[in-house]
């Protein structure tokens, strides 16, 4: 007797983005978080890998809620590395109480909820496959978030910390200054000094939370030291630089790298060049490619090429409008390849020629 034809599990239905305007709808899902929350004993509060300032303080955000208002335990982790000087200052500067996940996997959680990522991306380090139950993301919303006991994702916000602090305005929680000051800076560095893809929400949010934050802190963060390596990668990475179209866009493999996160900064840095409508850069870690690519143009969503381009490579990627990266396994692939092959993908959906480019520092005679 064969087996029976499996019924596939239907996707759940589109819904629509939460309106954090309404005061009384964001209330509401307060409640609902706090709701499922009081369910549980100990919370782990996790960040996609290699965390940005926005990430970290989203999850330190979320634990302080969960501790104060659900009157549960909660720890923020994440997995991979903080490397990038600003935000090692950002941990060391405001100690905020975020650890590297394998320190807390060990503990028993009976809840696990996701910031600033949602489950279908799969750039989180989880030793368990189990389904979060609670994700806070101002990405897009995939379906695999819809069937969290609560998901907030894919409201008008241009930082999840700004999401965060609407929920400690609700619960009527002031941050201490070392959590605001993550929180602001969460906001400021997402959506560039409130200059991209920003709303009203981000607006309202920064100006709450700038009375307390520290001053003198936010500086130390914003202008850290930095190793003699970063000055190396960045000059490597203007050397290698090609620009096509006419200067329309650059793309940039920068070889090895010693953090991954330099990766997205030089890909911010030279899409600031002049009349340009695009960056893409790359650069491996660890057995790994990171790509990053950054948009001037309003016709085209980052998230979405990406993902197009690097799902089908093993890739875990993300992001939304101006802005997105993604991180695949090398899996004996050489790097350069790769990223060639990346780059000509990419130029063939800019409606670009594949070819070798003109540096965007010519060499002196």
């Amino acid at each position: 007797m064969g087996n029976a034809p499996t019924t596939p599990v239907p996707e759940p239905p589109p819904e629509r983005p939460p309106d954090h305007s309404d005061r009384f709808a964001l209330r509401e899902r307060l409640r609902k978080l706090l709701a499922v929350a009081r369910n549980h004993k100990r919370a782990l509060v996790l960040t996609h890998d290699n965390p940005d300032p926005d990430a970290v303080a989203s999850a330190c955000g979320l634990a302080f809620l969960l501790s104060q208002s659900a009157g549960i335990e909660a720890s923020s982790a994440y997995g991979g590395i903080i490397g990038r000087a600003e935000n090692k200052a950002l941990l060391k500067v405001l100690h905020l109480p975020i650890v590297p996940v394998a320190r807390l996997e060990s503990r028993d959680h009976d809840l696990v909820c996701l910031v600033d990522t949602q489950p279908e991306v799969g750039n989180y380090s989880l030793a368990s496959s189990e389904l979060p139950q609670l994700v806070i993301d101002h990405h897009p919303s995939r379906p695999a978030s819809l069937r969290a006991a609560f998901h907030d994702v894919g409201g008008k916000a241009g930082a999840t910390s700004t999401m965060v602090t609407q929920y400690l305005r609700a619960a009527r929680l002031e941050p201490a200054a070392e959590l605001a000051t993550a929180l602001f800076y969460g906001i400021k560095s997402d959506t560039r000094d409130l200059g991209r893809e920003v709303e009203s929400a981000d607006i309202d949010c920064y100006n709450w939370l700038f009375p307390l934050i520290d001053k003198p802190a936010l500086s130390r963060i914003e202008h850290p030291a930095v190793p003699a390596r970063y000055f190396a990668a960045y000059h490597r990475a203007y050397e290698r630089a090609r620009l096509h179209g006419g200067g329309e866009g650059v793309v940039v493999d920068m070889g090895s790298v010693y953090v991954p996160e330099i990766v997205p900064e030089v890909a911010e840095k030279l899409v600031s060049l002049e009349g340009l409508r695009w960056s893409l850069a790359t650069g491996s870690y660890k057995s790994e490619l990171y790509l990053s690519l950054r948009l001037n143009d309003r016709r085209m969503n980052a998230g979405k090429l990406v993902r197009e381009i690097c799902a089908p490579l093993g890739g875990s990627a993300g992001g939304h409008g101006a802005m997105a990266g993604a991180r695949i396994p090398l899996r004996g692939r050489t790097q350069s390849l790769l990223s060639n092959d990346l780059f000509a993908a990419f130029l063939r959906a800019f409606h670009l020629k594949a070819g070798a480019g003109a540096p965007l520092v010519p060499k002196e005679p």
